[in-house]
């Protein structure tokens, strides 16, 4: 039993020994070890130039191309109305018909006028009255006239355009105030819609230029309008200009209210285009850019985005003709690092 104890820590002694054999062993040899760092896998895409159809998309609320407030003068009591919301109107028809009190009184006076006038204009022709008696009598028929004439036109209500009775803010035996219209007319044909264009584009939309508009409410249904009015200045607070657009509307489906989508052409232009997967945008900011490849490494190159089109984006600036992009492998790159290209 002792000799085996002894045999034991004979072996225990050793070990450390044979340790320190080892490590001396070790430390002894110089070996150089390489380890090669493996390359960024990415996939790339030549891309080119191609003709670019240079439209943009702006957003408007369908407006009445004329809307006309029905009202007389003066306040007044309304005797009759004869239209009702959603009626439609045409040009020169009676809406509503006022109290005619002032009108009768006002008609009277002006026939005992005119009576009088003509006796003073025999008498001063033969010079039986002077030019002042004459003078002062014409003008207080001329007078008399204008206020009759403007008591007739405000005792009939007639529409000035031919539209749909949009409003009715009074009953029949309502007393007239200033305040609200009797009637809201509006003419929806054609229909106008205003967009804010910026002023990149001034001096390429036209009057008269085609345009075409998309409702929410008719998904799928393009309908065609005209440029019909541009602003001759920019806002400088927005650099935009403000452009009328007109649809004909012949059927009325388009109401005043509804939201609209325009699309407004510019023409063509030729410009670099690059999958939507070369695109990364620079954190902490608005930027946008991409790796372009070569000779075995990437560059990091800023662009200027234009029009996106399905998986693919039009490039204002950054990139040429022929320049290999990556579209895969971003996310573990650095400018000027070498990189592997897979298929």
């Amino acid at each position: 039993m002792k000799k085996n104890n002894m045999k034991a820590n004979q072996n225990l002694f050793l070990l450390p020994a044979v340790a320190l054999a080892l490590l001396a062993s070790c430390s002894g040899e110089k070996k150089n070890v390489v380890v090669e760092e493996e390359k960024p896998k990415v996939r790339i895409e030549t891309v080119h130039v191609q003709a670019v159809d240079q439209s943009q998309e702006f957003t408007a609320t369908v407006e009445p191309n004329i809307i006309n407030n029905i009202a007389p003068q003066s306040p007044g009591r309304i005797l009759k109305l004869q239209v009702e919301v959603g009626d439609r109107v045409k040009a020169g028809q009676l809406l509503a018909t006022m109290d005619e009190t002032n009108l009768k009184q006002t008609k009277i006076q002006l026939d005992n006028q005119e009576l009088e006038f003509n006796r003073i204009d025999e008498l001063y022709k033969v010079g039986g009255a002077s030019k002042s008696s004459w003078d002062a009598l014409k003008t207080q028929l001329d007078v008399t006239r204008t206020m009759y004439k403007n008591l007739e036109e405000n005792s009939k209500l007639i529409s000035p355009i031919s539209g749909i009775i949009t409003a009715r803010n009074y009953d029949n035996g309502d007393l007239y105030s200033a305040s609200t219209p009797i009637y809201t007319v509006e003419q929806i044909r054609p229909v106008k819609l205003i967009v804010n264009v910026s002023e990149t584009y001034f001096t390429a939309v036209k009057k008269g230029q085609n345009v075409d508009v998309r409702m929410d409410v008719y998904p799928g249904e393009t309908f065609k309008g005209k440029v019909s009015l541009i602003y001759p200045t920019i806002d400088a607070s927005t650099r935009t200009f403000p452009v009328e657009l007109k649809i004909d509307n012949a059927d009325e489906r388009v109401r005043p209210g509804m939201f609209a989508r325009v699309t407004l052409s510019f023409g063509v232009e030729d410009h670099v285009v690059v999958p939507d997967l070369a695109i990364v945008k620079q954190a902490g900011s608005g930027d946008r850019y991409v790796y372009v490849y070569n000779n075995g490494k990437v560059s990091f190159i800023t662009v200027e985005l234009g029009r996106r089109m399905g998986n693919r984006y039009e490039i204002l600036s950054g990139l040429t003709n022929g320049d290999a992009v990556v579209v895969s492998g971003q996310s573990n790159l650095v400018n000027g690092v070498e990189v592997e290209v897979v298929k």
